[in-house]
């Protein structure tokens, strides 16, 4: 489908009364582009340890709306000579900036199932990770084979972190074990470690939209019947979750998060492991090696070894 771009060169004070006054006409959605700084809020919702460099804020902001191509081109036009006459109107108490309206033709794209192509199958030593899409019959001797759809949710498992997880998964599981998988995402890592011969898993993630993604991996790759061990929740401070998934009856939780998450997780860990019990991290960027690292050794457990790919770190411990 291919649709009209109407695009508002106005300000940043602007940008919120005019999204306002596109939704009165009927605009389903808009899109603003401006250079506005993040708030620490909003950066610990992207969860992400950098970000890019914007250019300064100028105040200036673009808001973009789109109407279909094959619309009337006299409705199109009517509804342009009304933005026109809202933003005179918006003038009287706001500053507008230019308020100049550009158009360009877009083309709708299926953004959620283009980047499929970018995701090929690929083996970690002897565990073999296909896309559950994927239909072309396995070359080679595995220890396993695992289906993965990500779907909306983190999870390939060709980040440098995940394979990081999964070697050291490899290293100290033990048939049987009982594996807290905490940040589960597409539940990658816990399809892995059932695959190896873990007992059971049980998952957590603060997205719900994570859950689906698990559901489906489950049951592709025969193992619907663990998903009812996954929950929706942040282990960190939510002590009904925290009951829930059970205390000292671990023998390994991982979490495959970020440094700024793994902080202050670290000290609640400790009562999900056995005595012994393994702990393995990643997510970490380099530079905060050293954060984590202290922060695990002040929960009291006793660094095994740390791991590297690239910028990334991954630190396994043992509880004392």
């Amino acid at each position: 489908m291919k649709w009209e771009k109407y695009t508002i060169k106005t300000t940043t004070e602007a940008e919120d009364f005019i999204s306002s006054m596109l939704a009165d006409l009927g605009v389903d959605g808009v899109q603003i582009e401006d250079n506005v700084p993040l708030s620490q809020a909003e950066k610990e919702r992207l969860f992400i340890d950098f970000l890019p460099t914007l250019p300064p804020d100028e105040g200036i902001a673009y808001v973009s709306f789109f109407v279909d191509s094959e619309e009337p081109e006299e409705q199109r036009e009517a509804l342009l000579r009304q933005v026109k006459e809202e933003l005179v109107e918006l003038r009287l108490f706001t500053d507008v900036g230019e308020g100049t309206i550009s158009q360009e033709e877009t083309e709708d794209k299926d953004w959620v199932n283009n980047w499929k192509q970018y995701f090929k199958a690929f083996a970690i030593d002897d565990i073999y990770i296909r896309p559950s899409w994927e239909n072309k019959p396995v070359e080679g001797d595995y220890r396993c084979v695992i289906e993965i759809d990500p779907g909306t949710s983190f999870g390939t498992g060709k980040h440098e972190t995940t394979q990081l997880c999964i070697r050291q998964l490899r290293k100290y599981l033990k048939p049987g074990d009982k594996v807290l998988d905490v940040g589960c995402g597409s539940g990658i890592l816990s399809i892995v470690v059932l695959k190896l011969g873990a007992g059971q898993v049980t998952g957590t993630d603060v997205d719900a939209i994570c859950m689906d993604a698990v559901r489906e991996n489950m049951e592709v790759n025969g193992l619907s019947g663990q998903a009812e061990h996954f929950y929706v929740g942040n282990l960190i401070d939510d002590t009904g979750l925290q009951e829930t998934v059970g205390k000292g009856c671990y023998d390994i939780v991982v979490a495959n998060i970020l440094a700024d998450v793994i902080i202050p997780l670290t000290p609640v860990i400790p009562d999900c492991l056995k005595q012994g019990g393994i702990y393995i991290t990643s997510g970490i960027i380099d530079f905060k090696e050293e954060a984590v690292t202290g922060a695990i050794e002040k929960a009291g457990f006793e660094i095994l070894e740390v791991t590297r790919a690239g910028e990334w770190v991954c630190i396994t411990a043992r509880r004392d």
